[in-house]
Protein backbone atom coordinates (compact mmCIF):
# COMPACT_ATOMS: atom_id res chain seq x y z
CA UNK A 1 0.00 0.00 0.00
CA UNK A 2 0.91 3.35 -0.88
CA UNK A 3 1.12 6.48 1.26
CA UNK A 4 -1.83 7.70 -0.27
CA UNK A 5 -3.46 4.70 -0.12
CA UNK A 6 -3.06 4.17 3.56
CA UNK A 7 -3.84 7.85 4.34
CA UNK A 8 -7.65 7.43 2.32
CA UNK A 9 -8.34 4.03 4.48
CA UNK A 10 -7.55 6.08 8.03
CA UNK A 11 -9.44 9.37 6.35
CA UNK A 12 -12.54 6.39 6.34
CA UNK A 13 -12.06 5.03 9.59
CA UNK A 14 -11.08 8.21 12.02
CA UNK A 15 -12.25 11.26 13.36
CA UNK A 16 -11.14 10.98 16.70
CA UNK A 17 -7.91 11.20 16.86
CA UNK A 18 -7.39 12.62 13.17
CA UNK A 19 -6.28 10.84 10.39
CA UNK A 20 -2.68 10.69 9.35
CA UNK A 21 -1.89 12.71 6.55
CA UNK A 22 0.35 10.63 3.33
CA UNK A 23 3.37 12.27 4.13
CA UNK A 24 2.75 10.88 7.92
CA UNK A 25 2.46 7.50 6.16
CA UNK A 26 5.88 7.80 4.09
CA UNK A 27 7.96 9.45 7.30
CA UNK A 28 6.77 6.29 9.51
CA UNK A 29 7.04 3.16 7.06
CA UNK A 30 10.76 4.38 6.12
CA UNK A 31 11.26 3.83 9.56
CA UNK A 32 13.14 0.65 9.81
CA UNK A 33 11.81 -0.42 12.87
CA UNK A 34 8.31 0.26 11.33
CA UNK A 35 6.19 -2.86 9.69
CA UNK A 36 3.65 -2.49 7.41
CA UNK A 37 0.68 -5.35 7.85
CA UNK A 38 -2.04 -5.43 5.25
CA UNK A 39 -5.08 -7.39 4.29
CA UNK A 40 -8.19 -6.84 2.25
CA UNK A 41 -9.65 -3.58 3.32
CA UNK A 42 -7.50 -2.92 6.09
CA UNK A 43 -3.84 -2.61 7.84
CA UNK A 44 -2.13 -2.32 11.00
CA UNK A 45 1.02 -0.48 11.58
CA UNK A 46 3.60 -0.83 13.97
CA UNK A 47 7.21 0.04 15.80
CA UNK A 48 9.36 -2.25 17.45
CA UNK A 49 12.04 -1.34 19.78
CA UNK A 50 14.16 -2.38 22.84
CA UNK A 51 11.72 -5.58 23.35
CA UNK A 52 8.25 -3.25 23.01
CA UNK A 53 6.24 -3.32 19.76
CA UNK A 54 3.75 -0.68 19.96
CA UNK A 55 0.33 -0.58 17.59
CA UNK A 56 0.91 2.76 16.03
CA UNK A 57 -2.25 2.37 14.08
CA UNK A 58 -4.89 0.03 13.29
CA UNK A 59 -7.79 0.92 10.11
CA UNK A 60 -10.40 -1.16 8.43
CA UNK A 61 -12.47 0.31 6.04
CA UNK A 62 -16.25 0.76 7.41
CA UNK A 63 -17.26 -1.45 4.61
CA UNK A 64 -15.21 -4.38 5.82
CA UNK A 65 -15.88 -4.41 9.60
CA UNK A 66 -16.90 -7.22 10.92
CA UNK A 67 -15.35 -9.87 8.96
CA UNK A 68 -12.61 -10.88 11.00
CA UNK A 69 -10.06 -8.51 9.72
CA UNK A 70 -8.96 -6.37 12.31
CA UNK A 71 -8.79 -9.93 14.25
CA UNK A 72 -6.58 -11.33 11.62
CA UNK A 73 -4.52 -7.77 11.31
CA UNK A 74 -3.77 -8.63 15.34
CA UNK A 75 -2.44 -12.10 14.81
CA UNK A 76 0.42 -10.92 12.36
CA UNK A 77 1.09 -8.07 14.43
CA UNK A 78 1.57 -10.37 17.27
CA UNK A 79 3.57 -12.85 15.10
CA UNK A 80 5.63 -10.14 13.67
CA UNK A 81 6.30 -8.16 17.00
CA UNK A 82 7.46 -11.50 18.13
CA UNK A 83 10.08 -12.51 15.43
CA UNK A 84 11.32 -8.75 16.26
CA UNK A 85 12.22 -10.28 19.35
CA UNK A 86 9.45 -8.39 21.14
CA UNK A 87 7.93 -9.36 24.66
CA UNK A 88 4.93 -7.20 24.97
CA UNK A 89 3.09 -5.11 22.49
CA UNK A 90 1.49 -1.83 23.55
CA UNK A 91 -1.36 0.48 22.19
CA UNK A 92 -3.19 3.79 23.00
CA UNK A 93 -7.17 3.56 22.11
CA UNK A 94 -9.66 6.29 22.29
CA UNK A 95 -11.47 5.19 25.83
CA UNK A 96 -14.72 5.78 23.25
CA UNK A 97 -13.75 3.45 21.33
CA UNK A 98 -16.13 0.61 23.03
CA UNK A 99 -15.51 -1.75 19.63
CA UNK A 100 -11.62 -2.02 19.23
CA UNK A 101 -11.27 -1.91 22.97
CA UNK A 102 -13.48 -5.11 23.44
CA UNK A 103 -11.56 -6.31 20.36
CA UNK A 104 -8.34 -5.92 21.98
CA UNK A 105 -9.63 -7.31 25.19
CA UNK A 106 -10.69 -10.63 23.05
CA UNK A 107 -7.29 -10.82 22.09
CA UNK A 108 -6.12 -11.18 25.19
CA UNK A 109 -4.79 -7.21 25.83
CA UNK A 110 -5.49 -5.49 29.40
CA UNK A 111 -6.16 -2.25 30.02
CA UNK A 112 -2.49 -0.89 32.03
CA UNK A 113 -3.30 3.01 32.22
CA UNK A 114 -5.43 6.16 30.98
CA UNK A 115 -4.43 9.06 29.34
CA UNK A 116 -6.53 11.62 30.61
CA UNK A 117 -7.50 13.98 27.79
CA UNK A 118 -5.09 12.29 24.93
CA UNK A 119 -7.20 12.99 22.15
CA UNK A 120 -8.50 16.11 20.70
CA UNK A 121 -11.79 15.54 18.38
CA UNK A 122 -12.78 17.53 15.95
CA UNK A 123 -15.17 19.51 17.66
CA UNK A 124 -12.70 20.71 20.38
CA UNK A 125 -13.16 18.17 23.62
CA UNK A 126 -10.74 15.81 24.59
CA UNK A 127 -11.26 12.68 25.31
CA UNK A 128 -8.69 9.97 27.33
CA UNK A 129 -6.94 7.45 25.65
CA UNK A 130 -6.85 3.71 27.50
CA UNK A 131 -3.68 2.27 27.56
CA UNK A 132 -3.65 -1.50 26.89
CA UNK A 133 -0.63 -4.24 26.43
CA UNK A 134 -0.18 -7.72 25.81
CA UNK A 135 2.30 -10.15 26.76
CA UNK A 136 3.64 -11.71 23.86
CA UNK A 137 5.87 -14.30 26.73
CA UNK A 138 2.18 -16.22 27.20
CA UNK A 139 -0.04 -17.53 25.23
CA UNK A 140 -2.13 -15.15 23.32
CA UNK A 141 -5.26 -14.17 20.89
CA UNK A 142 -7.40 -17.56 22.39
CA UNK A 143 -10.29 -17.08 19.37
CA UNK A 144 -11.05 -18.96 16.30
CA UNK A 145 -9.74 -18.06 13.41
CA UNK A 146 -13.21 -16.99 11.94
CA UNK A 147 -13.46 -14.35 14.43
Amino acid sequence: MTPNELAEIHKACFTTPRPWSAQEFAALTADTNTDLLSAEGGFALIRSVAGETELLTIAVIPGFRRRGIAAHLIRLLCDMAKSRGSEQVFLEVSAENKPAIALYEKAGFLRTGLRPKYYKSPEGTRIDAVVMALDLTETFINWSESS
